[in-house]
């Protein structure tokens, strides 16, 4: 049993479900700065406000599991990786705490202060997962399996456009939703808002592929081109992974601008499969590298017995995870209801 390999793709798949989710709410956070009212900004609010914690738990999840199951890629990914992760986390707690806060507000200037940060939290979160996954993807600097290089390695123009389009993804995933849980006015405006960020992330994804390829010339070489030759044997078994990202963005653009006849729920969903695409285009040019472009899966992993160990609870509880997951969300499934919105 290839232990390393099985929990690489439970780490992923955690990574890939908090994208997914938390990216969803962090889009909508951005998307209440640009609210008309307070009681739309409480109707976007309402439609996550269910859900919105136990999104986190795949955080969570991924970077335990990085440091239980892969100490070595942990220890070296940290150090890189300081000032991004506590602006990542500090501006989620701040988001956290202006999600509640902004409620109990009174006073006209102290509700713009906890929208403002309930917003700001949202994108400078947003941004931090751009830099991190962006510096992630252009490598570290490795010295006798510890990181050598300097704190601000990963602030990089490649890296910069992750971030913004991350960003503008995650705003996608977020208008995307509110099609599905708002009606009327707020829906027509997230529609548009969404045909917006569908055109940006169609933009920055085939920017950051791009840029991707010429990182290093490992990754040209897993892909089977470059600017002096061409391997179709290598090339055409993965075209079907960047052609399904252009046929689901064709369809999801076809489907946000019809007034009837799409399913409120499908433009979601093709922006999900937008975001699996790129994901699966990352790890053909990265995998089994953990720490690119120097330390793969099994040599950044933990003994044996700990991961078997781990992997008898992760057996146990993943599965109860899902279930409540996939509960609260089918508890909660429908149009929200502006009149039973929480207005204070």
């Amino acid at each position: 049993m290839d232990l390393p390999l099985i929990w690489s793709v439970l780490i992923a798949t955690a990574v890939m479900l908090y994208v997914l989710l938390d990216g969803m709410d962090l889009g909508i956070g951005i998307l209440t700065g640009l609210a008309k009212s307070d009681d739309e900004r409480n109707l976007m609010t309402a439609t996550i406000e269910p859900v919105w914690d136990g999104n986190e738990t795949w955080l969570i999840l991924g970077g335990g599991g990085l440091f239980a199951a892969f100490p070595l890629a942990y220890a070296i990914l940290m150090p890189a990786f300081y000032l991004p992760v506590l602006l990542m986390l500090a501006a989620l707690i701040f988001r956290g705490v202006a999600f509640e806060f902004r409620h109990k507000a009174v006073r006209k200037p102290t509700t713009l202060f906890w929208n403002g940060a309930f917003f700001g939290g949202s994108l400078v979160a947003a941004l931090s997962q751009g830099l991190i996954l962006g510096g992630f993807i252009q490598g570290v600097t490795v010295e006798g399996r510890q990181f050598a290089g300097g704190p601000l390695d990963w602030l990089t123009p490649f890296s910069l456009l992750v971030a913004v389009s991350v960003a503008i993804g995650y705003v996608l995933l977020g208008a995307c939703w509110l099609v599905l849980k708002t009606e009327g006015e707020i829906q027509a405006r997230a529609r548009r808002r969404a045909l917006f960020a569908l055109a940006g992330v169609a933009v920055c994804f085939a920017a950051v592929s791009l840029a991707t390829l010429s990182i290093d010339p490992r990754v040209t070489e897993r892909w089977g081109f470059s600017m002096a030759h061409m391997e179709f044997e290598k090339l055409l078994p993965l075209t079907p992974i960047p052609l399904a990202g252009l046929v689901l963005t064709v369809l999801a653009a076809r489907d946000l601008m019809m007034k009837v006849g799409a399913p409120d729920w499908r433009p979601y969903l093709f922006s999900a499969g937008i975001f699996l695409s790129g994901y699966l285009g990352l790890a053909v040019s990265l995998f089994p590298n953990l720490v690119p472009f120097d330390v793969d899966i099994w040599e950044a992993a933990a003994r044996d017995n700990a991961l078997m160990l781990m992997l008898v609870g992760a057996v146990i509880m993943l599965p109860i995870i899902l279930i409540y997951t996939g509960y609260v969300y089918s508890l909660f499934w429908g149009k929200v209801d502006p009149d039973e919105a929480y207005h204070d």
